[in-house]
């Protein structure tokens, strides 16, 4: 059992709206491996086919906009958890913009209109590549050090704190898990939906899912360990 000082709530991400982790009625001790698992989606995206992103993806390209618009609300929450995995978490908002912004700009040189969503996330990985990349060039321009690097990527208040850890410790998982982890725990995506939009097999998002975990519950044993010795000693 890992427990943090907490109030009510750890933290609601900005526009993710889902909880990360919920703090127990119990004082401020928090269970976070099993609030965790009670991470809620709190929006319902209609779930769009192959077929459906194929007429969408067509009619965008003739200049539709509400079928781009569509495109965005199906598929804004795969982005935006993509971009969690990789990037600064107050950055996430504006580079989901501008994945969407290089999407329809690029949407004439999709071959495969059924394959909208894989395209679109390996647009969104190399756009948190280029962000880092651009990041560490004005770094060595300027000498300075990001704030959020600076200070830990500490957030303001203790709440929003706690789950910035607990969002390192999903970031700090191998790739292949934490992906699909917070597309699953913060996003609220379903399995079946993450497969569909990711062109992951569904017995790949299973398989990722059952060992990101795994390792998650592992390190934040390791958490909870380190927390209890903390507190131990100040007493």
């Amino acid at each position: 059992m890992a427990i943090v000082n907490s109030g009510s709530l750890l933290c609601v991400y900005p526009k993710t709206k889902c909880l990360i982790a919920k703090a127990s009625t119990v004082g401020s001790r928090v269970d976070i491996p099993s609030t965790i698992m009670e991470c809620q989606a709190v929006t319902a995206v209609p779930s769009t086919g192959a077929c459906d992103d194929a007429s969408l993806v067509n009619a965008a390209r003739q200049g539709d906009r509400a079928a781009f618009g569509r495109l965005y609300e199906g598929y804004a929450r795969m982005v935006h958890g993509i971009l969690l995995t990789r990037v600064p978490p107050g950055e996430v908002d504006d580079l989901v913009q501008d994945v969407f912004v290089l999407a329809l700009s690029r949407l004439v040189g999709l071959r495969d209109s059924a394959r909208f969503g894989p395209w679109l996330a390996a647009i969104t990985r190399n756009r948190a590549h280029d962000y880092h990349r651009q990041s560490r060039t004005a770094n060595e321009l300027t000498g300075h050090v990001p704030i959020e690097e600076a200070e830990g990527g500490a957030t303001s208040g203790l709440e929003e704190a706690e789950a910035a850890v607990v969002l390192a410790i999903i970031r700090g998982l191998s790739e292949t898990y934490r992906e699909t982890l917070i597309l699953r725990l913060v996003e609220g995506m379903t399995g079946p939906e993450i497969a569909a939009r990711t062109g992951l097999t569904p017995g790949s998002v299973r398989v990722n899912l059952h060992r990101g975990m795994e390792q998650l519950r592992t390190k934040l044993g390791r958490v909870s360990t380190a927390l209890r010795k903390r507190n131990e000693h100040e007493r």
